[in-house]
């Protein structure tokens, strides 16, 4: 959802930044691994510390790398399955940072173990959200429905972490798993759900496996 009413104005703010970026001959796939450096680094050092307000405004100012490097690739005449396999594929250690992360505060100095266990469940089925999208495409379906893409996941979490960071009570972030590991397994199922109804359809039935 946020991809859709985001990406335009994204792409005007930070259109300029890319151009520069590209004119200096850094390319978009050395943007896609910094960022992805910077989200890991930021999330697994400031989280487990306690800075989680810090830990949210370092996340996030990285994760804005996934607009940069689209913006160059476009630039460029390079979108494709290329990047879309390596933003995918480093995708997964991001997220697994930001979570882990609050899920070692929480376990310890955070001293919410009911916190820190949703966190970890919300890293799994986040997990199973994007496998389920990404076993469909390669089966031959589509899967692009859902109320909670990675977007709307890290935005949510992140907007947790700052609240917590800035005074707010633990429950509020306890609350804010909650919702989404609820959306994350409500997401899974209506994926399964297309994808089966495009089966039932007629389209040929691919051969099970992992």
């Amino acid at each position: 959802m946020l991809n859709r009413y985001a990406r335009a104005l994204a792409t005007r703010i930070f259109t300029p930044l890319a151009r520069l970026l590209l004119r200096l001959g850094i390319g978009p796939d050395a943007v896609t691994m910094a960022g992805t450096l910077g989200v890991v680094v930021s999330a697994l050092v400031l989280f487990p510390l306690g800075q989680l307000a810090w830990g949210a405004v370092a996340v996030g100012a990285f994760v804005l790398s996934d607009t940069v490097d689209g913006i160059m690739a476009r630039s460029l005449g390079r979108s494709g399955r290329w990047g879309a396999y390596l933003d995918s594929t480093l995708d997964r250690f991001g997220d697994a940072a930001v979570f882990g992360g609050l899920v070692v505060w929480f376990a310890r100095g955070g001293d919410s173990p009911a916190t820190a266990g949703l966190a970890l469940l919300c890293l799994v089925l986040g997990s199973l959200v994007s496998y389920a999208k990404a076993r469909a495409e390669g089966l031959g379906f589509t899967a692009d429905v859902g109320i909670a893409e990675r977007s709307d996941r890290l935005l949510a979490v992140l907007a947790g972490a700052l609240a917590v960071g800035l005074g707010a009570p633990v429950p509020v972030m306890t609350v804010v798993l909650v919702l989404l590991a609820v959306a994350s397994l409500v997401t899974v199922v209506q994926r399964m759900a297309v994808v089966r109804r495009q089966a039932l359809a007629g389209a040929p039935e691919p051969a099970r496996g992992a």
